[in-house]
This record gives structure tokens, C-alpha cells and sequence, in this order.
């Protein structure tokens, strides 16, 4: 699994420049595909709805980048981010959601169902809560061997029955498995407060599983988390639970405007942009803008070559489908 384009390091706190480097391109580079593929869609080139994932990089980015080679991930329908943080290049995607033949699976998944099993992409899965139950059973095919599954999924899917369900069984069977909440507030257009009882890992402490809470804008911060709480998991102590507090700074599909956002709620969370919380960082650290400012220029050029390769290529050929007997 190479999800910051073959750069790994051993431990927070010893990554090298290139290493953050290419963790700020790559959360870049989803950030940039979210927003072509807004524009393609409006521009009626992507067909059914979009779920963008503006915003939340620094979780799918920083948890990637403490998987390796056999760990299996599953994740919602807003799952373009988590594919390219696990290593899935953009232009594969892009065409995907453009429905052509040079799409990640060959222009039929759509934007809700995209599988990678090369970077361990079990699948996006648009039920809520399916991402649980599909990383649950890779987790009892993973048990024993060194090697753990995540499950992304969001706040509202608390509320859901497998949740319950899912947590229950992970620690009965101490399964290798990773809980990843990815709390932006929002359950679709309800605030999490209005329909959600009580704090969401206080549930899972309920059921004595390790749980904590991290900061979602900061990359730094889930990656250190990650390589913490993945590590005794993968040891054989089994399953962990991790609430992400992060922000999606677009509405829930490609036709919600979020107007049931307080006033001035979105301008306060873009203040901690996950791009600009660690570019910030990076130039704490010592890190010169200039090498930063040509990752933005590079991928600003990936982008107009992948969509015009994109919209040159092929949809794939009607099947015949078979009847049923």
C-alpha cells in the first residue's frame, strides 16, 4: 500500500522534509479533483450525484499513511478522498466518475462504488453504515496475520444499527479493526447535536474498547494518532476506535447548498484548513515556501492534462444483460 506515493516513514516525529512533502500534495490533490469534479458535474459530464470530501482530507490522508501492504479499508460514498489517499492517482478516478474506459473500474462504478483492491480499497459503500460491516468481515479474514482493517464511516452512522452491531461483535472476537469516525457535524442536513444522544466514544468505551478523540484538520496530529492506536491493534489487542472532529466545507451531494449552516460556521472552520494548517506547520518547521508553491503549480498542470485524457477517452460498450431463469 502506497499511499503517499511510495514516501513511508518509521515514527512521528522522524519523517523527513519529503515525507510532509508529499503529504501536502497529496491532500492537494484531493482537494483539486473534488473541485474538478464539481465542475464536470455541472457541467453535465459526471452522471448521478457526487459526495465531495472538501475539507476532511487530513483524516483520510493521515490514517493512509500508516497502513501497510494487506491492511484492507472500507469507507462511505464520500470516498474519493480516502481512494487517492490510499494511492489511487487521480486520473483513473476522474475518468471513473466520468464513466470511461480508463476509469479505476472501467467507467461502471460511479461515484459511489469505487473499488481499488491494489491499494486495499474494499469499496465506497452508499448504504450508511456498510462500510462497518464490510470492514468487520475483512477484519475476521485479517485476524492473525499482523494486518488490520478501517472502517470510515460518519457521525450519523452512530444512530445506525450496525454500528451497535459491529462494535459489539469487533470485541467479542477482538478483531484487528480500526473504528474511524469522521465527525463534520452533519448527518446529510441535521446537525449531529439535534439527533445524537450523548458523546459517540463514550459508546464505544461502553463496550471497553479503546477510544479517542483527534483533531480531523491537522494532519500531523491524525497521523500520530493513527500509528498510536493502530499498533497494539495489529498486535493482537484488538479493535480501536478513533472520533475525528473535521468539517466538509461543501453541502452533503451535489444539491445541497447548505443554507442550514449557522452564519459564519463554515468561514470559521476554513480558517483551519487542513492545507493551510499544514502548510503553516511546514514553514514552522523550517520548510521554505518555495518548494510548496511548485507542489501547487504541478498539480494545478496534472489537472488539465487528466481531464482533457479523461473526456478523450471511451465510455465502455453496452453488456447484454442475461435474464434470469
Amino acid at each position: 500500500m502506497s499511499s503517499v506515493s511510495g514516501v513511508r516513514s518509521p515514527v512521528a516525529g522522524n519523517e523527513d522534509v519529503a515525507f510532509y512533502l508529499a503529504l501536502y500534495r497529496r491532500m492537494l490533490l484531493i482537494r483539486r479533483v473534488e473541485d474538478l469534479v464539481q465542475t464536470l458535474f455541472l457541467r453535465g459530464e459526471v452522471y448521478g450525484t457526487t459526495h465531495l470530501y472538501s475539507g476532511q482530507e487530513a483524516v483520510a490522508v493521515g490514517f493512509a499513511s500508516a497502513l501497510e501492504d494487506g491492511d484492507r479499508v472500507a469507507c462511505t460514498y464520500r470516498g474519493h478522498g480516502h481512494a487517492m489517499a490510499l494511492g489511487l492517482e487521480p486520473e483513473p478516478l476522474v475518468a471513473e466518475l466520468l464513466g470511461r474506459t480508463t476509469g479505476v473500474n472501467g467507467g461502471r462504478a460511479g461515484s459511489m462504488n469505487i473499488i481499488d483492491r491494489e491499494h486495499g480499497l474494499l469499496g465506497c459503500y452508499g448504504i450508511v453504515g456498510g462500510s462497518i460491516a464490510a470492514a468487520t468481515g475483512a477484519a475476521l479474514a485479517l485476524k492473525g496475520t499482523g494486518s488490520v482493517a478501517v472502517a470510515y464511516f460518519g457521525d450519523g452512522t452512530a444512530n445506525q444499527a450496525y454500528f451497535f452491531e459491529c462494535l459489539n461483535f469487533a470485541k467479542v472476537l477482538t478483531l484487528p479493526l480500526v473504528f474511524v469516525c469522521e465527525n463534520n457535524g452533519y448527518g446529510e442536513y441535521t446537525p449531529m447535536a439535534d439527533v445524537t444522544a450523548g458523546s459517540i466514544i463514550d459508546r464505544a468505551k461502553t463496550m471497553e474498547i479503546p477510544a479517542t478523540v483527534v483533531d480531523g484538520m491537522d494532519v500531523w496530529a491524525t497521523r500520530a494518532a493513527a500509528l498510536e492506536v493502530i499498533a497494539p491493534v495489529r498486535a493482537g489487542a484488538g479493535p480501536t476506535f478513533v472520533e475525528a472532529r473535521t468539517y466538509r466545507f461543501v453541502g452533503h451531494s451535489r444539491s445541497d447548498p447548505g443554507k442550514y449552516r449557522p452564519e459564519g460556521e463554515l468561514d470559521r472552520w476554513k480558517e483551519r484548513d487542513p492545507l493551510y494548517v499544514l502548510r503553516a506547520r511546514l514553514q514552522e518547521e523550517g520548510i521554505e515556501a518555495t518548494p510548496i508553491d511548485e507542489i501547487d503549480a504541478s498539480v494545478e498542470a496534472e489537472l488539465v492534462q487528466m481531464e482533457e485524457r479523461g473526456l478523450a477517452a471511451p465510455f465502455p460498450e453496452p453488456r447484454e444483460i442475461p435474464e434470469f431463469a
